[in-house]
């Protein structure tokens, strides 16, 4: 039987005419791990919605066909009945967590299924003691990081112990170590539970290896299905455009193979039987990295030995020293906790020291207004709902416009064309997507034209395509000589369109140096392309220069050579 069966299933969203799901058709067996992809706005979420009985009882709107669970129509099971057979996380862990602490959070759904105490005491040690959470259990919500929030989030639906998980985009606010230990225990539950694992993921360099099964959605609709075979093997054989696939399988088919690897051990393997077949003596791409980057200008922060902590805390900033120029563009990398965050809300004055101090431009933030220190520094943080208050994207957009006197219809218009926005602009940007949403928040923020541009976490709930134009946006202005800093946990990201890396660990900066230096021979925060040709050629870290290598590898063999490995 299968775990989830969805016949002709249509739904469209409170006063819309477009289907949001057009038409599905969809069997998914019981312990198969399902990753489902596609463009911001494609259907993803909401599909998960559907199958987890929020759409329509929560979200309202229009349903057709049937959905069942287990051989259940979901229409004739009562909420309790359905929070024990699926359960859901959703992309914003915020907007699923209603305690004050974190057992609270854990225990909450546990005391609404009316479960006996002790059974729910060991459930709330078996789910901290997975995720990591066993320090946390007296922590205030309001007192963690956003990846935090994340693990606690999915405690308390594992802790339900449902057949079915969703998961939205389960990895987006976590560091590349912290991803990884989720992903395991993901695995693990599919694999030693039997577990049904329904998954949205646009991060699909972290988990496709992990996957029994891919779907690719547009428009409301499965445009692909494609079973990636036994777990582990060799080659994956994708039907998918390039602007679906993970760095290293479009690395690739970028270069020409027909048959592409899912996993670096694959594609090391690749790399090594062309290094042996290749008739150059010597390595190619050997030359010194490029340089990158505008012209270094005058300084615009000067941060010296700051410390900070929150009201009753321990300090989360400890004498960090950063300088941040004219051209730079810096990339902030590290653990959940680290003080990222919390760094970023300095540059822009919404934090004031406890000790040191932060200059702009020569002046102390502490006697600056912060109206002031936004004329020149723009911040976007992590959740773009905090920036969407207006009625329509327009609005949004020109609220931000008017505020600088910059009241431009015409600029306006053409920065919700670049960033793909002109067919929302009427529309309320609170019923967009959240890749959507997070799109409107960059261009409200951008259209200041800031000297210095700060974001937290930028890419999340970004499809490749949209990182990539992201990217290249962020580039280019950069290149015109405003200075950007960005946190993030999108190593691959970070490699491709920053210049600088800054890794910061338990409040402090503890390397800086070129995106080459600090990225190239890490263990986890490497992109792909990193661990791929780590040991085998140096300097590689970049999709341009990777194909670059890689074709010099091939050469004229390459097709002959990748038919048969």
């Amino acid at each position: 039987m299968a775990a989830i069966k969805i016949q002709d299933l249509s739904y469209y969203y409170p006063e819309t005419i477009k289907p949001a799901l057009n038409r599905i058709n969809l069997e998914i067996p019981e312990g198969q791990l399902l990753i489902v992809i596609g463009d911001s706005g494609s259907g993803k979420s909401t599909l998960l919605r559907v199958v987890s009985g929020l759409a329509p009882t929560f979200y309202n709107g229009n349903l057709h066909g049937k959905v069942f669970l287990h051989g259940e129509d979901t229409v004739k099971m009562s909420r309790q009945e359905m929070v024990q057979k699926v359960g859901i996380v959703f992309q914003n862990p915020e907007s699923q967590l209603v305690m004050n602490n974190v057992e609270q959070e854990i225990v909450f759904g546990l005391e609404n299924l009316g479960l006996p105490g002790n059974l729910m005491k060991r459930r709330v040690m078996e789910m901290s003691s997975s995720l990591g959470l066993s320090g946390d259990l007296v922590k205030g919500v309001a007192e963690l990081s956003g990846g935090q929030k994340q693990k606690v989030a999915l405690a308390g639906v594992l802790a339900m112990q449902p057949g079915i998980i969703l998961l939205d985009e389960p990895t987006s606010q976590l560091d590349p170590v912290a991803a990884e230990e989720l992903l395991n225990i993901i695995r693990r539950l599919n694999e030693d539970n039997g577990i049904t694992v329904v998954m949205i993921e646009q991060r699909l360099e972290r988990c496709c290896h992990l996957a029994d099964r891919i779907l690719i959605m547009e428009n409301g609709v499965i445009a692909a299905d494609i079973n990636t075979g036994s777990r582990g093997g060799r080659m994956w054989m994708p039907r998918a455009p390039l602007a679906y696939l993970p760095p290293l399988p479009n690395l690739f088919a970028r270069a020409g193979f027909q048959e592409l690897p899912i996993t670096v051990k694959q594609g090391r393997q690749m790399l090594n039987s062309l290094m042996a077949a290749s008739d150059s003596a010597s390595k190619p791409g050997q030359d010194t990295p490029p340089v990158i980057g505008p012209v270094k200008g005058q300084e615009l922060i000067d941060i010296q030995n700051l410390w900070f902590s929150y009201p009753d805390k321990e300090e989360v900033i400890k004498n960090l020293n950063l300088i941040i120029r004219e051209g730079d563009f810096i990339a902030l990398l590290g653990e959940n906790g680290a003080g990222k965050t919390t760094l970023l809300k300095h540059i822009n004055g919404l934090l004031k020291p406890c000790r040191g101090q932060v200059k702009l431009a020569g002046q102390d933030s502490k006697d600056l207004a912060i109206e002031e220190i936004a004329a020149s520094v723009a911040y976007l943080s992590q959740d773009p709902n905090d920036y969407l208050f207006m009625p329509s994207v327009k609005d949004e957009i020109l609220f931000t416009l008017k505020n600088f006197n910059l009241d431009d219809e015409t600029y306006a218009e053409e920065i919700m064309k670049r960033f793909k926005l002109e067919a929302y602009r009427h529309g309320n940007p609170r019923d967009l997507s959240t890749g959507e949403r997070q799109r409107v928040a960059l261009a409200a923020v951008l259209v200041s034209k800031p000297r210095l541009l700060i974001l937290d976490e930028p890419t999340r709930g970004l499809d490749y395509g949209l990182k990539k134009e992201l990217g290249e946006l962020l580039q280019e202005i950069n290149g015109q000589g405003t200075a950007v800093v960005m946190v993030t946990h999108d190593v691959d990201f970070a490699a491709e369109y920053a210049q600088d890396i800054c890794l910061m660990f338990q409040g402090q900066i503890i390397e800086r140096g070129s995106k080459y230096e600090v990225l190239q021979h890490s263990t986890y925060y490497t992109p792909q392309l990193g661990k791929l040709f780590n040991n085998i050629v140096d300097n590689v870290i970049t999709m341009d220069r990777g194909v670059r290598v890689l074709l010099e590898l091939a050469g004229p063999i390459k097709s002959e050579l990748a038919s048969v490995l």
